[in-house]
């Protein structure tokens, strides 16, 4: 009976233990996550956005490893806070979206710096075009959603080099452009709950 008693406990510590470790895997609520950039315009700072960001995040507090995120910007949602200017971007002197309609990021590498910061390396593509980037994300939290499911929301940020990319823009903006980006993401990924 003692035998029988110390199993049954055993069984139970173990399958609690594999709960706590398991990953999850959150997918982003584009409502409520958004995409914006900030870069030299002649002697100031010009901020955008895209307000339509899709994808999941894989998490697991316990073994960092087996973390992973896919994310997908849509292009044609750039929002510049001006309708011409958005449509330049678009063209093929920027984003070229008739063509390229989507850029995307793919971790391959999540290495711990904090209690809730990672480094978060992963293939970055824009305009086809595709390069090894670093992400510095912040776990912001974890809770409970809507319909029973659970929430997490992040900050990531990196500093790219348009060039690198060809969103160069036309030779006579050359001068007055910054080849360095600033691009900053707050998503809200979700799972469970009845939509889950």
């Amino acid at each position: 009976m003692k035998i029988r008693s110390s199993f049954l406990v055993l069984t139970a510590i173990l399958g609690l233990a594999g709960t706590a470790s398991a990953a999850d895997t959150y997918k982003i609520d584009p409502v409520h996550s958004s995409v914006s950039f900030s870069l030299r315009h002649a002697v100031s700072k010009f901020t955008g956005s895209f307000t339509k960001l899709s994808g999941t995040v894989t998490y697991d507090a316990a073994d960092v490893s087996k973390n992973s995120v896919e994310a997908t910007v849509a292009i044609g949602s750039v929002n510049s806070g001006d309708d011409k200017r958005n449509a330049h971007l678009l063209s093929p002197d920027f984003f070229d979206s008739a063509k390229y309609g989507t850029a995307t990021f793919k971790s391959t590498k999540w290495v711990k710096t904090g209690a809730d910061t990672f480094d978060v390396t992963g293939d970055l593509t824009i305009k086809g075009v595709t390069k090894p980037t670093v992400l510095k994300v912040t776990l912001l939290g974890t809770g409970a959603g809507m319909g029973g499911s659970t929430v997490s929301g992040w900050e990531a940020t990196t500093v790219i080099h348009k060039s690198d990319f060809g969103v160069n823009g036309p030779a006579i903006l050359g001068k007055l452009l910054g080849d360095d980006v600033t691009i900053t993401l707050g998503v809200e990924a979700g799972f469970g709950g009845k939509n889950g």
